[in-house]
């Protein structure tokens, strides 16, 4: 049995995975605006890995029988300098979230809730990768700097990345 305190937090970190969703929708429409449809791409994968984070924790909730709240979002930022600020946006983002599940699984530790501290393993582990391939787009995109073939280089990469549904996600809409 989860926790009201427990329940609590997680349904406010869902909502944090649903504005994250948004925020890289965004993303996606600014790159798209700037020409870069590859990471148009690239933030477009990002949606919806976080829309299937969303539902992860839309799922875990209900099955643990709480009855879950969507809470309004603030406004997202639809401007950004380049493509390498969106990078940095991105990877200072992902690093509040690694903070946020870190939160989230202490908690858990602290109300000896293990079914809630497995969950959140699957998130924890996934914030190395995220935070890994942020860094990695950064400096190459500190690399080349303002060199637009370098640019575009770096943008038909980020439009090879597909969406993978998590293992034992439900489906992203």
């Amino acid at each position: 049995m989860i926790s009201k305190k427990m329940a609590d937090s997680l349904n406010r970190h869902m909502n944090v995975e649903l504005s994250s969703a948004n925020l890289y929708l965004c993303m996606a429409s600014c790159a798209s605006d700037m020409g870069l449809k590859g990471a148009a791409n690239w933030f477009m994968v990002q949606y919806r890995e976080e829309m299937g984070h969303f539902m992860m924790f839309y799922t875990y909730l209900v099955d643990q029988g709480v009855n879950v709240s969507i809470l309004a979002s603030k406004a997202i930022p639809n401007s950004y300098k380049s493509l390498l600020d969106m990078m940095q946006k991105t990877l200072a983002h992902e690093q509040m979230i690694t903070g946020c599940m870190n939160e989230l699984s202490e908690q858990a530790i602290n109300e000896k809730d293990h079914a809630t501290r497995i969950f959140l393993q699957w998130f924890v582990t996934e914030q190395i990768e995220e935070e890994n391939n942020d860094r990695d787009l950064i400096a190459k995109l500190k690399l080349v700097g303002d060199n637009g073939q370098g640019v575009l280089m770096i943008d038909a990469e980020m439009a090879q990345r597909v969406f993978i549904p998590p293992t034992g996600a439900p489906p992203v809409v």
